[in-house]
């Protein structure tokens, strides 16, 4: 698949199948979300990988749309480690990046993935990082719940020309 077939073709995918993803795919989906750009290159991003069900669980149960982590193969937990970053408000454009480099890469491999988001919601950060022990000065920005699929959808063309401005708005 060519990288705009990728793009224009990925979906949200919340219904998986029971098949397991190997440890290769899993090292594949973190490799993409760390080649994201990061500004100042400082790379703030930090991965919890949630593969054991009581942990999909009480991730799932930290954010009103996180069923489906509980039948996807593993969750992906992006964070950000805020000590000694070089622009700190820069945080979230970076892990964001990295989502996307991860949902475009699991989409490549076959497999269906959607990002939940936590941040700046506290009321899912806050359970989110005592349930899975993050430490102070870590901050979870999204979960994405992967596996293979269990539904296909149809590429949505969502261009539209009226959002474009040209040279002013």
């Amino acid at each position: 698949m060519d990288t705009l077939e990728c793009i224009f073709t990925r979906r949200s995918i919340r219904r998986f199948g029971d098949a397991p993803v190997t440890e290769g795919q899993i090292r594949t989906v973190l490799k993409a979300a760390m080649a994201a750009p990061s500004a100042g290159n400082q790379q703030p991003w930090r991965f919890i990988v949630l593969t054991e069900e009581p942990s999909r669980v009480a991730a799932s149960e930290c954010t009103p749309y996180g069923r489906m982590l509980l039948d996807a193969a593993f969750g992906l937990v992006v964070c950000a480690d805020m000590s000694d970053l070089k622009h700190p408000q820069m945080w979230q454009q970076d892990c964001s990046a990295a989502v996307q480099n991860a949902l475009l890469a699991a989409h490549a491999m076959g497999l269906g993935a959607v990002w939940l988001g936590f941040w700046p919601k506290m009321e899912r950060v806050t359970p989110l990082k005592e349930a899975l022990g993050i430490p102070e000065g870590v901050e979870p920005l999204a979960v994405i719940a992967l596996g293979h699929p269990a539904e296909s959808k149809e590429p949505a063309d969502r261009y539209d020309a009226g959002f474009v401005h040209r040279e002013r708005w």
